[in-house]
């Protein structure tokens, strides 16, 4: 295992409104290595968006960080206010969002945008600054720079502007990139591109990257180990072909059950019954019990298990983890 460039360090995140608490971020640690993927996946609400966001001190209003800690290279993140902060983010950590397009300034260019962040950090201005940007957008496989910066969000595609996001998140060559599902809603030959880009970045920049999706197979293609989240809390977690060679939590094990896979030849798909819980009705005890075919009467009584290490790196939140795969 080489040495972690960002740690998160049993986060704990609340949202709190009225008499409801909503545990979000439930205890999550990971590690994320120099130079490597990390996948973090789970179905849409599990709390993986809001563990980004508190990586970088982005959590919406009522959001609140109740425990824990973030560290970048031995800082702890959570420590840093005001323009500390601010210094961090795009210039050492960069953040690619959810429907990019949406999350553009709609009234400012392509060209105003990418530049802002170049002139915000005081790292050049004029006409180098434009050379900084013309550079990031061919970079991104963006063609005809000059013309392309003088257009607006709502005159590019869904693939151009993910690739603009992209464009914005490198051009000062951070770090650590946190990529929060960016190929959602794109078809297949616009997510090859964009996952290729995130690679490249990957290869020849030494970037390390935080992949957040619930798609399984894009962990499989690019991530170096994986997190799976369920309820705010990390299920199991290890080197990707570990985890989902021979998954042992029984909620990674129904999720690979789920998918259709080429390997296999024909059999039934099996769906996970029930649905995720309630994230404020959340008890200590394990929230993955009312969905589990193992789970035994200690899983019933007993706190949610701890991430306890079963083989080679591979821990699994479990006290009944399935020791079969296929």
């Amino acid at each position: 295992m080489s040495e972690p460039i960002l740690e998160v360090d049993n986060l704990r995140v609340e949202y709190a409104e009225r008499s409801k608490r909503v545990r979000a971020v439930d205890g999550v640690s990971f590690a994320l290595e120099r130079g490597s993927i990390l996948g973090l996946v789970g179905e849409s609400g599990c709390g993986k968006t809001t563990a980004a966001l508190s990586i970088l001190g982005l959590l919406p209003h009522p959001g609140k960080i109740k425990e824990g800690a973030v560290r970048y290279e031995g800082r702890d993140l959570l420590t840093l206010r005001g323009e500390a902060l601010r210094r961090l983010r795009g210039r050492t950590i960069s953040m690619i969002f959810q429907d990019p397009v949406s999350g553009l300034n709609p009234v400012l260019t392509v060209g105003d945008q990418v530049e802002e962040i170049i002139t915000t950090h005081g790292t050049a201005t004029g006409r180098e600054a434009r050379s900084l940007v013309h550079a990031a957008l061919e970079r991104v496989g963006l063609a005809d720079p000059d013309q392309l910066t003088r257009r607006y969000p709502h005159e590019l595609s869904g693939g151009m502007g993910q690739r603009v996001a992209i464009a914005i998140a490198t051009v000062l060559d951070p770090a650590v990139i946190i990529a929060d599902e960016p190929t959602s809603n794109l078809d297949m030959t616009v997510q090859a591109g964009i996952l290729g880009e995130l690679e490249r970045l990957r290869e020849d920049r030494g970037t390390s990257i935080l992949l957040i999706t619930h798609d399984l197979g894009v962990v499989a293609q690019m991530a170096d180990n994986v997190a799976v989240m369920y309820a705010g809390r990390i299920a199991e977690r290890g080197p990707v072909r570990q985890v989902l060679g021979a998954p042992r939590h029984p909620y990674t094990y129904a999720l690979l059950r789920a998918l259709p896979r080429l390997d296999r030849g024909r059999y039934r798909l099996e769906p996970i019954k029930g649905a995720p819980p309630d994230l404020a009705e959340l008890t200590e005890e394990c929230a993955f019990v009312p969905r589990c075919r193992k789970a035994l009467s200690r899983c019933r009584t007993d706190a949610s298990p701890p991430l306890t290490e079963l083989e080679h790196g591979q821990l699994v939140a479990c006290y009944n983890p399935v020791y079969q795969s296929g």
